[in-house]
């Protein structure tokens, strides 16, 4: 579960009641409705960036607490569903709040990344992430600064993992971010962002100054 003073941490920005009950699903998963747990962890992600980035990791020692108890997949299937019904309005959410939006993408990327069956990503996040981050690559969503730099900062987490599974998505991918940096946007920061995540895959996703800078991202 990695530092307890991190998990810790992320509780905190829950009320009193919501940090116990997070705090007893970590520790004694058969004893709280872990299908509220998981709608309790989307419902805050959907509004705190800071804490969408570090969910996965929290939802992953749940998962891990609950199968060890009981052999059990309630949570899991819990917070599955409703990664599902928020992927389905998804345009619904952007035009609602662009904010919460960029938050959900940052969830989903954050739970394909912790997530594991076999000690291999989950086939069924696939497509589904693949379907956020091409939302990202569209020309409305590329002259926004928040979609520009979550679509990159995502790629930098979960581009690698997300090439292995398909790698013909992945190119076409590309060939929109491509066709954007090309786009007359005006926004030269925005061009060099996508022109580092293009060159950040083509040295086989690494580059060692740019990685640092969004692997600090990734890992705070």
């Amino acid at each position: 579960m990695g530092d307890p003073g991190r998990e810790e941490y992320k509780i905190q920005s829950f009320d009193a009641e919501t940090q116990q009950l997070l705090k007893t699903a970590l520790k004694d998963p058969g004893a709280v409705d872990l299908e509220k747990v998981a709608n309790v962890i989307v419902d805050h992600s959907l509004h705190d960036c800071v804490f969408s980035k570090e969910a996965g990791r929290m939802c992953y020692a749940i998962i891990q607490a609950e199968s060890k108890q009981t052999g059990q997949s309630v949570f899991r299937r819990g917070l599955l569903n409703r990664l599902q019904q928020e992927y389905q309005a998804r345009e619904q959410l952007r035009a609602r709040s662009l904010q919460g939006w960029v938050c959900y993408v940052t969830f989903i990327c954050n739970i394909f990344d912790y997530l594991r069956v076999n000690n291999m990503p989950m086939m069924a996040l696939v497509n589904p992430v693949y379907d956020c981050l091409f939302r990202l690559a569209q020309p409305d969503s590329l002259s926004k600064e928040e979609e520009v730099d979550c679509l990159v900062l995502q790629l930098h987490r979960v581009g690698e993992q997300l090439e292995k599974m398909n790698r013909q998505r992945m190119d076409e991918l590309f060939v929109l971010i491509r066709d954007g940096f090309l786009l007359p946007s005006g926004l030269s920061s925005l061009a060099q962002l996508l022109l580092e995540i293009i060159e950040f895959r083509a040295a086989g996703w690494t580059t060692p100054a740019v990685h640092n800078y969004y692997y600090s991202e990734v890992s705070d």
